[in-house]
């Protein structure tokens, strides 16, 4: 696992040193709500840097509320691909079938295109990618689109990307083995466990000094 890229990310939120650019992490919990406090913290953009999220299981206006919660301003400095609500309009668009892998990836590479533009730093996250794992028929088809493209744009961009991933899931396939599986494609991964409300832990891998659990609350 290598962390390369001159970009770094900051996460001050949750006490991680800077991210370098092109570092793709798989972070996984069995705690939804951990899990999806944990990958806004990643994923908000500060001032001067901007982020696409593709969100499975949330409106446009949830996604940019928790992107506001996380950091203040970080709703307008994102664009987002949604599978819930009717939401669309400005830095919102909708995803017809999230089963046609083809035609999320041709979305996805366009809104992330799209948002190169500024050439402002750029953070990516999907959220949850076990759920696009449970509308496929064979969860290799999610390992090809997420090399294929996902990652592929992280590191044509200098990226930094999270892809989020809820070990509680019914993904209809062993979902520990498929993420072994997974692991090998991304840089890190970060496994974030439940201590109470609004505090977790997080156990991190392929981070460099920032390897090691980690003590955080919300």
């Amino acid at each position: 696992m290598s962390l390369a890229g001159r970009q770094t990310f900051g996460v001050d939120s949750l006490a991680i040193d800077d991210i370098p650019g092109n570092t793709s992490i798989l972070l996984t919990s069995d705690d939804s709500d951990a899990l999806e406090a944990v990958f806004y913290r990643l994923v908000a953009a500060p001032e001067d840097e901007q982020s696409v999220v593709l969100a499975t299981e949330s409106s446009g206006r949830s996604t940019k509320r928790s992107l506001k919660n996380a950091i203040r301003g970080a709703d307008d400095r994102s664009t987002m691909l949604t599978c819930e609500g009717p939401d669309r309009g400005e830095g919102v668009q909708s995803v017809a079938e999230l089963g046609d892998l083809t035609r999320l990836g041709m979305d996805f590479s366009e809104l992330f295109a799209e948002a190169q533009q500024t050439e402002a730093p750029l953070r990516a996250g999907i959220l949850l990618c076990s759920t696009i794992m449970g509308e496929v028929d064979d969860t290799r088809s999610v390992y090809r689109f997420l090399n294929s493209n996902f990652l592929s744009q992280l590191r044509r961009s200098k990226a930094f990307g999270v892809c989020a991933i809820d070990m509680s899931a019914d993904i209809g396939a062993d979902i520990d083995s498929t993420v072994v599986g997974l692991e090998t494609s991304f840089s890190a991964r970060i496994d974030v466990e439940s201590t109470g409300r609004k505090q977790a832990t997080l156990d991190v891998s392929g981070l460099g000094d920032n390897d090691g659990t980690i003590e955080v609350s919300w």
